[in-house]
């Protein structure tokens, strides 16, 4: 059995390989696929990958909209260009610590998921990976070893608990952080007041934030993301990734090989 030592370097082999594989903040469409192989991994039982490709999809436009209001709102500094410069240097440094949360959540989703499933009962596994995580992520683990697909009840308490996790230790920290060291007060209101509308939701049901640092408003609003995803149907979810128009045919065409390809490719350069 293993020694913690061991399991340690494992799980920090782990973690570099999935830092290399969520790529930069820019990289959209590598981390999307990256995501998306965790939920085809699993049988298609880990729910929260595919809403997280979801949300850094739909999350591009929503920067690139900020950036344009920003410049016009800027214009109150019309008299002031260095303090104009100031604030839409601001402005992009709160939309980058944005994006950075997302490969973050990448990054430890990624980790924990293949950690779990190669170590998950190891009786020191919990020393690397939360306890209630790790019970999570062995009974995807365990019905997709048995070839079972997971009702939606059971599919829901799953990403409950991860998306939980991910909000208290890598989403909380960070966007507090962020808003703190924003000092643009009109921009940060509205930058913590998005309409949030993935794909796959309905015509005219969109989530409306009305202070995103407000961790209970995100968990609210993530659950109701899933009950949304559930009501839709797993397939529509999935096809609705193409709406976004940044992953590639190839990943379309087949997600298994282009994955495969793909981090092949990323793993062979040093």
């Amino acid at each position: 059995m293993e020694t913690l030592t061991q399991l340690q370097r494992r799980y920090n082999d782990l973690r570099k390989e999935a830092v290399r594989l969520a790529g930069t903040t820019k990289d959209l469409s590598q981390r999307a696929a990256t995501y998306y192989h965790l939920y085809e991994d699993s049988g298609r039982n880990h729910i929260f990958p595919l809403i997280a490709a979801h949300g850094a999809l739909w999350a591009r436009g929503y920067f690139a909209f900020g950036m344009k209001l920003g410049k016009l709102l800027s214009w109150q500094y019309a008299f002031s260009p260095q303090r104009r410069t100031q604030q839409l240097d601001a402005l992009e440094n709160f939309a980058e610590a944005f994006r950075e949360v997302n490969r973050r959540v990448c990054v430890e989703t990624y980790t924990t998921y293949h950690f779990t499933k190669q170590h998950g009962n190891h009786p020191l596994a919990t020393k690397l990976v939360r306890p209630e995580l790790r019970t999570a992520l062995c009974r995807l683990h365990e019905s997709n070893q048995a070839g079972i697909e997971l009702d939606d009840t059971a599919k829901r308490e799953i990403f409950e608990v991860h998306f939980r996790d991910e909000q208290a230790t890598v989403v909380d920290p960070s966007i507090t952080q962020a808003v703190a060291d924003f000092r643009w007060p009109t921009m940060r209101s509205l930058a913590l007041m998005p309409a949030v509308r993935f794909a796959y939701f309905p015509r005219g049901r969109w989530l409306q934030f009305w202070k995103f640092d407000r961790q209970v408003e995100r968990i609210a609003h993530g659950l109701q993301a899933f009950d949304i995803a559930a009501a839709a149907g797993w397939q529509h979810v999935e096809q609705k990734l193409a709406h976004y128009q940044v992953l590639p045919t190839t990943f379309f065409a087949n997600s298994h090989a282009h994955f495969a390809g793909l981090r092949n490719e990323i793993l062979a350069t040093a």
